[in-house]
């Protein structure tokens, strides 16, 4: 693993947010770092809308604030003092998009705690940063978070998790 090669989860919520925050904190100034914003596509669950199109309007939105969260991620990196081409971003979409075909390399929605891992795995990165998300005891009890799934499984590399 490579100690300068750093993986941000993010999913454009606050502790998202405050996990990049964090990062520019801790390593603003500093060279030679590769940092990654990786985002993986989640929609809402389609039985919890009325209609097709009301959940594809919803998916728009949630597609639209991840965008404009990574453009923001990458803002307040640069603006803690991290040089633009140290900065990465990754997209990944939903394979069951309802939005366009679904691209040759996605997300099926299966876990995302695996899903990071892998990528930190593959790609060999040193660190991944993560906020937590603060679900309740009996939520995380019973399903589990990203963030407790990734201190637990994660080897080889440093996790910081946010809160």
């Amino acid at each position: 693993m490579d100690p300068k090669k750093i993986l941000i989860a993010v999913d454009a919520s606050e502790n998202s947010l405050r996990a990049v925050e964090y990062t520019g904190d801790m390593l603003g100034g500093g060279e030679g770092f590769h940092i990654e914003l990786l985002t993986i596509e989640r929609f809402p669950d389609r039985d919890l809308f009325e209609t097709e199109e009301v959940w594809k309007t919803e998916c728009k939105k949630h597609q639209a604030a991840y965008l404009n969260f990574m453009a923001k991620a990458r803002k307040i990196l640069c603006d803690k003092g991290i040089s633009e081409k140290q900065i990465f971003s990754r997209y990944i979409e939903s394979c069951k998009s309802p939005l366009k075909s679904p691209p040759l390399i996605c997300s099926m929605g299966t876990n995302i705690a695996h899903e990071i891992m892998g990528i930190i795995e593959s790609e060999r990165f040193g660190t991944v940063v993560i906020g937590r998300r603060g679900v309740s005891k009996e939520v995380e009890f019973l399903f589990g978070s990203v963030s407790t799934k990734i201190v637990h499984y994660s080897k080889g590399c440093a996790v910081w998790i946010v809160n």
